[in-house]
């Protein structure tokens, strides 16, 4: 009878969620991919095995990062109108920051000094706002948008959804603030402020 595996998948995401945990409690000088491994029941030789060094472990969890976040933006609902789409991605992206937020660090705060995602996992970084690009050239191309360069649609857009989403990860917003509600009221403001001026829309739909 064949051995079964125990370098496998499910230890693989385990170890990446560990490693995600302690570099959010403690910082990156806390990854010891000795403690890793006593942390997710398993031996250093594993995480070697699966990973490789350390520098390949924390590349592994920033594309780790990126695959749940692509999946989510990709698996999203869109409906052909670019502002309710836009909202759509928006609540999608703070949706997938709030289920990991360890890995949200990773990917979008340079949180780990010197580290440099290797080229694929560039790659898939860039491919998971492919959704949010589409839209906005559409909406370009059909004149429902201003006749701007598509990155500063873009841009301004993520500018928006990260700044509200990183304030709420840090608790820097107020107690009484109704984060869900206000979060789609400003998503929709801001794609709202990209419609051609005799498209703009007066109240929220």
């Amino acid at each position: 009878m064949a051995r079964p595996r125990t370098h496998d998948e499910a230890l693989r995401l385990k170890l990446l969620d560990r490693a995600g945990e302690l570099i959010a409690a403690d910082g990156p000088k806390a990854l010891s991919l000795r403690k890793l491994a006593a942390d997710a029941g398993t031996s250093t030789t594993a995480v070697y095995s699966l990973f490789g060094s350390k520098p390949d472990l924390v590349n592994a969890l920033y594309t780790e990062g990126f695959r749940r976040f692509g999946a989510r933006m990709a698996g999203t609902t869109l409906t052909g109108d670019p502002v309710e789409d836009l909202v759509a991605l928006g609540s999608a992206y703070r949706a997938s920051a709030l289920a990991d937020p360890n890995l949200y660090g990773i990917m979008f705060t340079r949180s780990i000094p010197g580290f440099e995602p290797n080229e694929d996992a560039e790659k898939l970084a860039r491919k998971t706002l492919e959704p949010l690009e589409a839209i906005i050239r559409r909406a370009i191309a059909d004149g429902v948008f201003l006749d701007v360069p598509p990155e500063t649609v873009a841009v301004g857009c993520w500018a928006v959804v990260h700044g509200l989403v990183s304030l709420e990860l840090t608790g820097n917003l107020p107690e009484e603030f109704d984060v869900t509600g206000s979060y789609e009221t400003a998503l929709r403001a801001n794609a709202s402020g990209w419609l051609r001026p005799h498209l703009s829309r007066s109240e929220p739909s």
